[in-house]
Order: C-alpha cells, then structure tokens, then sequence
C-alpha cells in the first residue's frame, strides 16, 4: 500500500516524464494521505491503441491517462479528493504539450480488507 497504477495512451509515451512524475506523486501521496515512502509502489501500463470518440484511433491526436491510487481503508474523503486535485496537477507538470489534446483523470479507492502482500 498504496497501489498506483497509471495507464496512459502511447502516443504521449515521448512526453511523458514517468521517472519524475512517479517521484513527485510518491511525495505527494506520503504528505496527503500519511503513506509510508518505502510502501509507495507504481506501475505504468501503456495502451498502444486508445480510441476517442468517433474519431479513427489511427489518426486521432489525443491521448489519455487515468491514474488509481488503492490505500487502505480511512482515508477521509477530503483526503482522496486532495490527493485526486494534487494528480491531476502533476500531471499538467510531467507531461508536456506534444501536439495532442490530453485526457487526465484520477481516483483514489480503498483497498479490499482481503488485500495482502509480501515481499522477499
């Protein structure tokens, strides 16, 4: 905990400062939601086809990131809410305009109690 997952469209692979972005949201997610730094783990899952609207997703120029942050249970909803805001801000940082028309979105969910982990 937390489990970020970030899928995002490839066409903005190029512009995309993963590297930092997951740097800054692991900060932001240990000041806003008293996450431990060291349990602070993403994974970036790039779409190599994303389709927009009608338009043909070979010729569109729009790209698309979601970002899921999972933490455990007690999180207040001006916490997640908070934490969402300051997301979408990181994300108007670490991707730069490339040409296409960004989609970005977030959430914050609670974890299931069943959720388990180990590490060797």
């Amino acid at each position: 905990m937390p489990q970020i997952t970030v899928d995002y469209s490839a066409v903005m692979d190029q512009a995309f400062d993963r590297a930092g972005f997951a740097r800054a949201l692991h900060t932001a997610t240990v000041e806003i939601a008293d996450a431990k730094p060291e349990a602070c783990k993403t994974q970036f899952r790039p779409s190599a086809l994303t389709a927009f609207g009608y338009e043909d997703p070979e010729e569109q120029r729009h790209a698309v990131v979601h970002v899921t942050i999972g933490l455990l249970a007690g999180r207040t909803e001006e916490t997640k809410t908070r934490l969402t805001e300051t997301v979408l801000e990181l994300l108007r940082e670490h991707v730069r305009d490339d040409g296409f028309v960004l989609h970005a979105s977030a959430e914050v969910r609670d974890l299931a109690a069943s959720y388990r982990k180990f590490e060797r």
